[in-house]
């Protein structure tokens, strides 16, 4: 999921003073009958419209439940595990925890996360598919699988296009029901090609999480586990979208070269100039369009490319209560409320991003044609659990290995079989530590 700065030095004190008393029994547990019990929720939201969304809902929550009074703690996406990390250690975690799935796996293996899975009211567990439950469910150390968090705002990718162009170049326009095809994004790229302008740009700044979930369209997954142990590899699925984009860039010359070391939004103001036709990114980077984009310029969403099938990877934000709160039963009927479908509708809308509750996915806000936000929810059918996120290991692979080795072979310093290579011999050197 994005991760953003949320005055990082102010969420540092905020969560030091807010959480001091954490789930673990300080001033907010009381065995009197007559006090409130006190939670405390950490939130990462950072937007200003979903800053609000949650507050709103929190507030809501304590006026219609006075014997059930929830705090809003602020924190941050750029350092909220290293906190959690420091906090779980000195027993001063909040009851309540905002994270994203790929965090919960090392937290849950170290006991610091509560088992739902037997705890779960039956309302929001079935209003919330499978494969979104797939994403917060590991191993619980007993030889069964647990579950970490209840997953409430995914991301998909999508292309954002300039609908000028797109009528000019007289290509299929697709629908989710009819997405193009691999080879027909391609085809459309290059025609849009010409006069100075490109069809596509590909901000590849941070390759590794948009390739790996694309990668899922041929069914490439990247690491395989065999006897128990995990390892990279890199066959003919994985290479597909590599060399797709490749080609893009090198061979058919229909991808803008100057977006290639660019972060997600920085190719926008050559997009809103006509620089390029297509924008492949994720859901969220369209709130920016709509808040930036100069008077008159008309865009619309797209669905992201098929191969064998639309199956992109999902990573979810997830509620996850401590293991050390000594109000786990009320802390889980706060979030059961915090996530229910009309406020996972005002989340969504307020991150820009897809509600796992399907009574969400059906409100008319999420529908409309306003803004791709019809093209956008349609997407999240398409989504299943990401295979990296039962790495042991990503994280590190992620930084070290892959980032560097597709910058390498995106900007064509070094073949895909040199990529291949690299990304399989470094990649395991990093796993087997991990494995020891």
């Amino acid at each position: 999921m994005r991760i953003k700065s949320a005055l990082a030095v102010a969420a540092v004190l905020t969560l030091a003073a807010a959480c001091g008393g954490g789930g673990g029994g300080g001033e907010g547990s009381s065995s009197s009958p007559n006090e409130p019990v006190k939670i405390d929720f950490l939130s990462l939201a950072w937007q200003k419209e979903s800053v609000a969304a949650n507050k709103q809902i929190v507030e809501e929550w304590n006026k219609a439940n006075p014997l059930i009074q929830v705090t809003y703690v602020q924190g941050s996406w750029d350092n909220v595990n290293d906190q959690l990390v420091t906090q779980f250690a000195g027993g001063t975690a909040p009851d309540v925890i905002h994270n994203d799935s790929p965090a919960l796996s090392g937290f849950a293996a170290d006991g610091y996360l509560l088992d739902l899975k037997d705890k779960l009211p039956a309302e929001l567990k079935g209003d919330i598919p499978q494969s979104a439950w797939d994403t917060v469910t590991f191993d619980d150390g007993k030889g069964g699988q647990g579950v970490y968090g209840v997953p409430f705002l995914q991301e998909s990718q999508v292309i954002i296009a300039n609908k000028k162009l797109l009528d000019e170049a007289g290509v299929r326009i697709p629908t989710t029901d009819s997405p193009w095809t691999w080879d027909e994004f391609s085809a459309a790229a290059k025609k849009m090609t010409k006069d100075g302008t490109y069809g596509v740009a590909w901000a590849m700044k941070s390759p590794v999480n948009k390739t790996l979930n694309l990668a899922l369209n041929f069914g490439g997954t990247f690491f395989q586990t065999t006897g128990g142990k995990t390892t990279v590899k890199v066959g003919p699925e994985e290479r597909e979208v590599l060399q797709r984009i490749h080609d893009q860039l090198h061979k058919d010359k229909s991808a803008d070269p100057a977006a290639l070391g660019q972060g997600t939004a920085d190719p926008l103001p050559a997009f809103y100039q006509g620089k390029f036709a297509l924008l492949p990114a994720g859901v969220y980077l369209r709130q920016q369009v709509v808040e930036q984009a100069p008077d008159g310029f008309e865009w619309v969403t797209l669905p992201a490319p098929k191969g064998t099938s639309a199956e992109q990877g999902a990573v979810s934000q997830t509620l996850s209560v401590a293991q050390e709160s000594e109000h786990p039963a009320e802390a889980m009927k706060f979030i059961s409320f915090f996530l229910n479908g009309a406020n996972q509708a005002k989340l969504a809308k307020g991150d820009w991003l897809l509600p796992t509750s399907q009574t969400a996915a059906a409100d008319p806000a999420m529908t409309t044609k306003d803004n791709g936000w019809d093209v956008a929810t349609a997407s999240a059918k398409n989504l299943v659990v990401a295979p990296f996120l039962k790495v042991n290991g990503f994280d590190e692979w992620k930084s070290k290995v892959a980032t560097p080795v597709l910058q390498e072979y995106f900007a064509n310093k070094i073949t895909l079989d040199e990529a291949a290579a690299k990304l399989v011999e470094e990649g395991n050197q990093v796993l087997e530590r991990y494995q020891r």
